[in-house]
């Protein structure tokens, strides 16, 4: 169990891997097996290229997200939120599956793969609304209200993030006596900031990830077993 009366946790892709949610940069991440897919959250070539969207869109509609469930690595967080010892769950997730699992003080830096949004006019709605247009045969669906290019509510590369949502993982970071940063490999900005905000306060860090980071040497203690089978022990 980890001391720590008030705790900042960061997770990233490696906390729901063992959900079946493949991560990116990992030995059999996407990124990893096919560089070339990173064009899909690049918004540039995302907006430039109808192909590039219509493969997107096919990635969305085969993701893992829609039928995956939370593991005892999300519902271990729950139960560090229900002690009252959460100031914050930051992550780099887009999944959902903390708050499926339960979590409430959820901070998703990078949006959320739940929802669309029209580049044009603003417009939000459920991606539950748009899939069905891809089964029907829609490679590409457009706006409905302005025929602007839709998009998943996530931040792709070359987008800002929410300064609202930055402002409030700053604010659980800053709040807090302990860092737990699990299954992320600390290489994105600004997530990764987050743990210097974290060391410069004097605020301990550990990191839970199977692989290194850049800052397992700052850290005070890495571990690098199975998320899932080691959190609910460090959080009870």
């Amino acid at each position: 169990m980890i001391d720590g009366e008030r705790i900042a946790v960061l997770t990233g892709a490696g906390i729901s891997t063992a959900s079946g949610i493949p991560d990116f940069r990992g030995p059999q991440g996407l990124w990893t097996k096919n560089p070339a897919a990173q064009a899909m959250f690049d918004i540039d070539e995302y907006v430039a290229s109808a192909e590039v969207r219509a493969e997107a869109w096919k990635f969305r509609r085969a993701a893992a997200a829609w039928d995956a469930e939370p593991n005892a690595g999300h519902r271990a967080l729950v139960d560090l939120e229900r002690q009252g010892r959460l100031t914050g769950l930051i992550t780099q997730n887009v999944d959902g599956l903390h708050q499926k699992a339960g979590s409430a003080l959820v901070h998703e830096l990078h949006g959320t793969v739940w929802y669309v949004d029209c580049l044009t006019c603003a417009r939000r709605i459920p991606m539950a609304d748009v899939l069905p247009r891809l089964e029907a045969g829609d490679p590409d669906p457009s706006c409905e209200v302005c025929g602007g290019i839709l998009k998943s509510a996530t931040i792709s590369f070359g987008q800002s993030l929410d300064q609202t949502v930055l402002d409030a993982a700053a604010t659980a970071t800053r709040t807090a006596d302990l860092f737990l940063a699990i299954g992320t490999s600390l290489q994105v900005y600004p997530a990764a900031g987050f743990c210097d905000l974290a060391l410069r306060a004097g605020i301990p860090l550990i990191i839970l990830n199977a692989e290194p980071t850049p800052y397992d040497e700052e850290a005070t203690a890495v571990l690098t077993t199975p998320i899932e089978e080691t959190l609910p022990g460090l959080v009870t």
